[in-house]
């Protein structure tokens, strides 16, 4: 950000303008950055959220400019975040892979049903967000696909039954749930099961 505004919004080599995008990604990844390490002190769970927040700011900001969720960035974050877990509490091995293999499924099934639309990118990125949560990746996707009905209503009262055949980057959804699953999701969880 402090070079952004140092330069004035533009390219120090070319002159050339840099969108606000990149203020926002480079602003949005800092704030989250330090709320995780607010949220978790100086631990290594903490590292860990700020790397998964990272790229999940990443992964939306590419997501809603090109419409993909780049396995270049997905996969390896997934390994990265699966095996710190795996590192720090092996004992719950089965809940971290089946996490993220049943979110995986879940959504695969979705882009099976209606083909066109949930994109295979959403499919990967799940896994990432179920080898993040655990359990409460439940929480998390439950999260991203209520914020999702948002925009997908306000097409439908705009365009009626045309909206049908548009398209929403989901990423960003998935990832504002995820966000939201990572500092309030147990309170979330045991709420729900409290509730029982």
């Amino acid at each position: 950000m402090t070079s952004y505004l140092a330069l004035r919004g533009r390219c120090r080599t070319c002159g050339e303008r840099i969108g606000l995008r990149y203020l926002a990604v480079e602003l949005l990844t800092g704030v989250l950055v330090v709320a995780c390490f607010l949220h978790f002190g100086l631990s290594a769970e903490a590292a860990l959220a700020a790397f998964f927040c990272a790229a999940l700011v990443a992964l939306s900001a590419i997501d809603v400019e090109r419409r993909i969720l780049p396995d270049l960035i997905v996969l390896p974050s997934f390994l990265v975040v699966l095996a710190v877990h795996l590192a720090l509490e092996p004992g719950r091995a089965v809940e971290w892979v089946g996490a993220a293999l049943g979110a995986s499924a879940f959504l695969f099934a979705a882009a099976v049903a209606k083909p066109g639309g949930m994109g295979q990118g959403d499919v990967k990125f799940a896994l990432l967000l179920g080898a993040m949560f655990g359990k409460l990746v439940v929480v998390g996707m439950m999260l991203g696909f209520v914020a999702g009905l948002v925009p997908s209503v306000a097409l439908l009262a705009r365009h009626g039954v045309g909206a049908r055949k548009m398209t929403i980057p989901f990423g960003p959804f998935l990832a504002f749930g995820a966000v939201l699953a990572l500092f309030v999701g147990d309170r979330i969880w045991n709420e729900y099961v409290g509730s029982f």
